[in-house]
């Protein structure tokens, strides 16, 4: 089990959200607690689906994963620290060499460049090493509030933020957890309702279940472990079939 996922009794009647309805702080955090309740149950051994052995890894992994899948990112940093391991050696490459190895997981040329910028900086001012505070962090190029949250959490177990990605973003506001399309501004409505130690995994969750259940285009709704929780905001609902003459 996943040392975060809450307990069951964490979980106590929670009230049903509606969309476009009021909703209380109190009724709002009990529902929260039992959203976090159940996806802690329903996704146990939620993980970073990236491939990393190590921070500088993540680092450089988070870095491509911007509009790139996991799965596609993981196809292509084998053969770069295979061929770059270090931070120093990395920032030694050309950029042209670099740029062939990741082109498949686009907008290579800004990613070489700031994955070329990032690896100078870690030479530069951290002797080599990967910074575990969130100010040195985002002061490394190509570097934002959620990489570094993903590095934070991921890589050193701190939890300094709630990681918003596509998924979490979108499902939170389905959820009403937030209003806000920009990642910055949900961020700061997410950890003002998820407890802290749910913060990590909370994105985690979230990654699994958009991918399984909660979909962008097709929730699948019937099957979701949140229905009675979740307002369903901005969901249209399933028209009917006409029935066909004969």
């Amino acid at each position: 089990m996943n040392r975060s996922t809450p307990s069951k009794s964490a979980e106590s009647r929670p009230a049903t959200r509606t969309a476009g309805r009021r909703e209380s702080a109190a009724a709002r955090g009990q529902r929260t607690a039992a959203i976090v309740a159940r996806l802690g149950r329903a996704y146990p051994d939620a993980e970073c689906s990236l491939a990393f052995a190590n921070p500088f890894q993540l680092l450089v992994a988070t870095i491509l994963s911007a509009q790139c899948t996991d799965k596609r990112v993981n196809m292509v940093t084998g053969g770069l620290f295979s061929r770059w391991p270090t931070p120093a050696a990395l920032a030694a490459a050309r950029p042209a060499e670099l740029e062939a190895v990741i082109r498949s997981t686009g907008f290579y040329r800004a990613k070489a460049k700031n994955i070329l910028g990032c690896c100078r900086a870690l030479v530069d001012r951290h002797g080599g090493e990967v910074p575990d505070s969130l100010p040195d962090l985002v002061k490394l190029p190509g570097v934002g509030r959620k990489t570094a949250n993903v590095v934070l959490g991921t890589a050193f177990g701190r939890a300094e933020g709630v990681v918003v990605d596509t998924h979490v973003g979108r499902i939170s506001r389905r959820l009403g957890l937030t209003k806000q399309p920009d990642a910055v501004r949900a961020e700061r409505d997410l950890v003002t309702v998820i407890p802290r130690e749910h913060w990590i995994a909370y994105s985690h969750w979230l990654i699994d279940h958009g991918r399984a259940v909660c979909t962008a285009r097709a929730p699948k709704c019937e099957r979701c472990p949140l229905e009675d929780l979740c307002p369903k905001v901005g969901v249209k609902p399933k028209s009917r079939k006409k029935d066909r003459l004969p």
